[in-house]
């Protein structure tokens, strides 16, 4: 929660230079993103492998996103992102210590903050704007199997019915390739948007995809309300460094949320 605040802080604060600095505009929105987890996680080291398989169980987390746009052209526009995803899953195997049945319960957690500066090719353009730039993204991973037998070491008999939970937390910054593109509908109020993050290197490709439609109430004087509704997936495919971690999971669903332009 201290994460999310400090983003929001961050935004305050930029948007707070914008308007001091005379910036063109800004657009925030907020929502609810419906999506359904799939695959699985393994861990391996001297003690075997412990393997998470996803149960597949629809999820639902809230997602909040603002650009800023400026008319200094060397300069990147920025935008900021923030969504979660979680999974419930079952866990078997042993890993680190630990000894997990047939059906362990479990759950991953991750946390997405996404950074991204960004110019504009087109800009509105005859309806049309397209827009490049990097995502920094920093994730924040949190594995958790439940109730796990410790394994038994050096002669030790462990008691009968003794459980404990298994956690494991990690964070990475992986830097994606960006792209979105708009066209607006003239003499309406509605909008196509699609955006892409993307990369992959060595075998490992993650990616973040979106496409919406969106509603503007042009009407109302200053600040601009809006709604839009879209498709959201996301690719997690990697192998970490020192190759105990493997992680194959996708997320996909349908989202909805409220805008804001100023």
């Amino acid at each position: 929660m201290k994460k999310i605040l400090s983003t929001f802080a961050l935004g305050a604060t930029l948007l707070s230079t914008a308007a001091n600095a005379d910036f063109t505009r800004v657009e925030a929105g907020a929502g609810a993103w419906s999506y359904k987890p799939s695959g699985l996680i393994t861990y391996t080291d001297n003690d075997g492998t412990l393997t998470n398989t996803s149960l597949e169980k629809s999820q639902s987390s809230a997602y909040v996103w603002m650009f800023i746009k400026h008319p200094i052209p060397i300069l990147p526009n920025l935008r900021l992102e923030y969504a979660t995803v979680h999974d419930d899953g079952e866990a078997s195997g042993k890993y680190n210590g630990i000894d997990a049945g047939v059906g362990t319960p479990s759950s991953w957690d991750l946390t997405q903050y996404d950074i991204i500066p960004y110019y504009n090719i087109l800009d509105n353009t005859f309806w049309t704007t397209v827009d490049i730039g990097v995502d920094v993204k920093v994730v924040e991973s949190d594995y958790t199997a439940k109730e796990i037998s410790p394994i038994s070491t050096g002669g030790i008999v462990n008691i009968a019915g003794v459980t404990q939970d298994y956690n494991e937390k990690d964070t990475a910054v992986v830097p994606l390739a960006y792209l979105r593109g708009r066209v607006e509908i003239p003499a309406t109020d509605i909008g196509f948007e699609a955006d892409a993050k993307y990369i992959t290197y060595d075998g490992d490709t993650i990616y973040d995809v979106r496409a919406k439609v969106d509603y503007t109430l042009s009407f109302v004087p200053v600040v601009q309300p809006a709604i839009e509704v879209g498709y959201r997936a996301q690719k997690y495919d990697f192998t970490s460094k020192d190759k105990k971690t493997k992680v194959n999971m996708d997320f996909g669903g349908l989202y909805m949320g409220i805008m804001a332009r100023f």
